[in-house]
């Protein structure tokens, strides 16, 4: 038994450091979280100052179990979970459970697994920090209790389902994509046309070329736009000006938490989780620093690393040391932003881990490069039929410094619609110009994008909402809970029109562009639109951005020592109970309905409303004599938007698609999504079959593909009782209705030869004494 015991969270680190601190020291993990608070009460003592109840979970009693005995045979216990407040409060209750002295137990803290940083480590041990862990509770505790009190809120006062729930943060999020969405919905384009001009000079070889000139502003008219061209019909064009001005780009910091996300959705299309997911395990790994910082600052190590990569891979000139300053000044606890461990590796042989890897190396390469270089020529041109002028404008790179390595994704938000500036022919000043063509082009506004995840986060952080072991798991929250979706948006048709003068004639063209596509954006869904406007009438204070951003400060102050933690729930508590104690006794039922209008045929009214399956249509109503009757909302359509045109379309399910062996098909949607119904049997349509457009001849193959594949599972049926024995991938088991049962390990070979008898046994025993579950894995904080 080695005489020191080591404990991390997870397996893959435990692995890593063993390999580093050799014989005398055994690594073991805790794999995350050992206690949790209760679920009773909320597991907090409320009179008691917030006393905190915490429990061992019933699949952590093992984990803790072996810990205590390798605890026990060990001359010295280190504690060495991750830096942060997160991994302070492991090691606390670490040592709380394993009865360690908390002032003598050494604690231990790296932002890198390396050999040096280890040593260093074990070297310079320290005790638990208490402000950290009672941080890190304060911050449990609050959105335990938000949780446990909004969430039967809602359950009482909407009808929709009992999962719903709400959180300090989540909702905030949700809050964010639903005001966005509003924000689109009731956004009026308005169009202008601009002006470019084409013209003709010889390059630096004698070629003939053609560049482009602006006009002097955007018109608002096309009546504007054509006086404009019929001013210039007959003109002469002469450069009256030329200005060359240097410029130059430098790079961005190297990454922190956010930052890394938002970069890898842009450059890579992971989502926030993946990304996190992929960062832990490069850590772990000892590949990169700690993955969880809003610190943008680099070690003198690394920096000198940098320097060598930098020099011996592109020279000199190309090195330029840089400090960066943070933004966030509640950026304190980590040390170091995200970088390579080892600054010569500028790769990893594992594929799923190689991009992002590759990503973080280029950034912290190009953090410490020298600015890239420009010239930019700006020439105005003149016309001679009117005053105005014309703008040209090229750029050339004189030394490409940082982006030989690294350009930053840029967001949609931060994008126009103006084209890269491309490199001008040599101009003169007094130099004729021949007009090729020149255009007026409408042009659209544009409303605000929907939100990204990784512009989800940005905002977040520009908000000062949540911290850098945050974002993921709300995002992920978010999405679980049915308040938003992660969808694509299918682009509209619209037309836009030209005006051209060209050999001094003017001509008028109308052409069509793609507009409004957008691809894996977060949409709110009616649920989480209603739930929002409820909690925002409410609870204003709960729901308002600079209130949560406070709540954030305040952790802060907690971690500094400089406020008591009791202190600050007492100071959230009693104003919030007091609100929730009085939205249950006077708050109405939120019914979340839109009348559209009445329905043709039968003079009933047509309401958009939340039903128990979601979003649907509702001709007529319970006090009619005649059942109501309903229909789903496609996932692109909202209560809030729907027409009744589009309502109406609606009931056009289900459809008769005509005869196949002599059977009817219809198409229809359920619970379960759209599906074709044949010959008395069901089967579910294809992701891109759409039930208000799809025909015969694309359902008939799918009917009989999986009817094989049905044949090819089914072993037996017992008709009568309507039990099925199928083959699965974890081998044969009974299926009566929308339960399965498994058969028993000595029945399955014989499966074909199961009686009803025997199969109505295993069912009966099964019933009566079900199966343990499994723990679920443990869920990784970069989840």
């Amino acid at each position: 038994m080695a005489k020191n015991l080591v404990i991390v969270e997870s397996p893959a680190k435990a692995k890593t450091i063993e390999k580093i601190l050799g014989k005398d020291f055994e690594v073991k993990s805790c794999f995350g979280h050992i206690r949790d608070l209760e679920k009773d009460d909320m597991g907090i003592d409320i009179q008691n100052n917030f006393k905190p109840k915490y429990i061992i979970p019933e699949d952590k009693e093992k984990v803790v179990k072996e810990l205590k005995k390798v605890a026990k045979d060990s001359d010295e216990v280190w504690l060495a979970t991750d830096e942060d407040r997160e991994g302070e409060a492991i090691s606390w209750h670490l040592a709380e459970v394993l009865g360690l002295d908390p002032k003598t137990t050494k604690r231990i803290v790296f932002h890198e697994i390396t050999k040096p940083a280890i040593e260093r480590a074990v070297q310079e041990p320290r005790l638990l920090d208490m402000n950290l862990v009672n941080a890190q509770q304060a911050r449990r505790i609050l959105d335990r209790i938000v949780g446990f009190e909004l969430s039967p809120v809602l359950w009482r006062k909407m009808s929709m389902r009992n999962s719903l729930s709400a959180g300090r943060v989540q909702s905030v999020a949700v809050r964010l994509i639903v005001e966005r969405e509003r924000e689109i919905n009731s956004f009026a384009a308005t169009s202008s046309f601009k002006v470019e001009a084409f013209f003709l000079a010889k390059d630096i070889q004698g070629r003939t070329i053609t560049f482009k000139a602006e006009g002097p502003s955007r018109f608002k008219t096309a009546e504007d736009a054509e006086k404009f061209l019929q001013q210039c019909i007959g003109a002469a064009y002469t450069v009256k000006d030329i200005t060359v001005k240097p410029g130059k780009k430098s790079p961005a910091a190297p990454f922190t938490t956010s930052t890394l996300q938002q970069e890898a959705s842009r450059k890579l299309g992971y989502s926030v989780s993946k990304t996190m997911l992929l960062a832990q395990k490069l850590y772990e790994s000892g590949q990169i620093t700690y993955m969880r910082t809003d610190s943008v600052n680099l070690s003198d190590t690394a920096m000198a690393d940098i320097s060598k990569a930098i020099n011996t891979n592109y020279g000199e000139r190309y090195f330029q040391s840089r400090k960066y300053k943070n933004k966030n000044e509640s950026a304190q606890e980590a040390h170091e932003a995200i970088r390579p461990t080892y600054m010569e590796n500028s790769t990893v042989d594992d594929s799923d881990l190689k991009r992002l890897y590759e990503l973080i190396w280029k950034r912290t390469i190009a953090s410490q490069m020298a600015d890239a270089e420009l010239e930019k020529t700006i020439a105005k041109i003149g016309i001679s039929t009117n005053n105005e002028e014309l703008t040209a404008s090229g750029e050339v790179l004189k030394f490409d410094g940082f982006l030989k390595v690294y350009m930053e994704g840029r967001d949609e938000e931060d994008e126009s619609d103006e084209e890269q500036e491309g490199v001008l022919p040599p101009l003169t000043v007094k130099q004729a110009l021949d007009l090729k063509e020149m255009k007026a082009t409408e042009r659209f506004t544009r409303a605000a994008p929907r939100y990204t995840e990784a512009s989800l986060v940005k905002k977040l952080e520009e908000l000062g909402i949540g911290r850098p072991s945050t974002y993921a798991p709300t995002i992920t929250t978010i999405q679980k809970r049915g308040y938003v979706e992660k969808r694509d948006k299918e682009g509209v048709k619209r037309d836009f029109r030209i005006l051209s003068l060209k050999n001094d004639q003017i001509s008028k063209v109308t052409e069509q562009e793609n507009t409004g596509a957008e691809k894996a954006k977060l949409f709110p869904t009616d649920l989480g639109m209603l739930v929002t406007d409820f909690l925002k009438q409410y609870f204003e204070r709960v729901m308002d951005y600079g209130f949560t951003a406070k709540i954030e400060e305040e952790f802060d102050e907690i971690a500094n020592g400089k406020k008591k933690w009791n202190n600050m729930l007492h100071d959230f508590y009693d104003p919030f109970h007091q609100n929730v104690e009085e939205t249950l006794e006077k708050a109405e039922r939120v019914k979340g309905e839109r009348l559209l209008g009445q329905d043709p045929a039968t003079g009933k009214p047509v309401t958009a409303r939340m039903g128990r399956f979601g979003p649907m249509v509702q001709i007529g109503t319970v006090e009619d004599e005649e059942k109501p009757r309903f229909a789903k909302l496609k996932q692109t359509q909202s209560i809030e938007t729907i027409s009744m045109e589009e309502a109406m379309d609606l009931f056009r399910l289900p459809r008769n698609l005509g005869l196949f062996e002599g059977t009817d098909v219809s198409v229809n949607i359920g619970r379960f999504g759209p599906y074709a119904q044949h010959d008395k049997k069901f089967y579910s349509l294809k992701k891109e079959m759409d039930p208000y457009t799809v025909e015969l001849e694309e359902v008939a193959p799918l009917i009989v593909e999986k009817r094989a594949a049905k044949d090819e599972r089914t072993i037996k049926v017992f008709e009568k009782e309507k039990i099925q024995v199928l083959r699965g991938p974890y081998g044969p088991y009974l299926k009566v209705g929308l339960r399965n049962y498994k058969l028993p390990k000595d029945k399955q070979e014989t499966a074909a030869d199961l009686t009803v008898e025997e199969a109505k046994a295993i069912i009966e025993e099964l019933k009566a004494n079900p199966p343990k579950k499994k723990a679920p894995p443990r869920k990784k904080k970069a989840e």
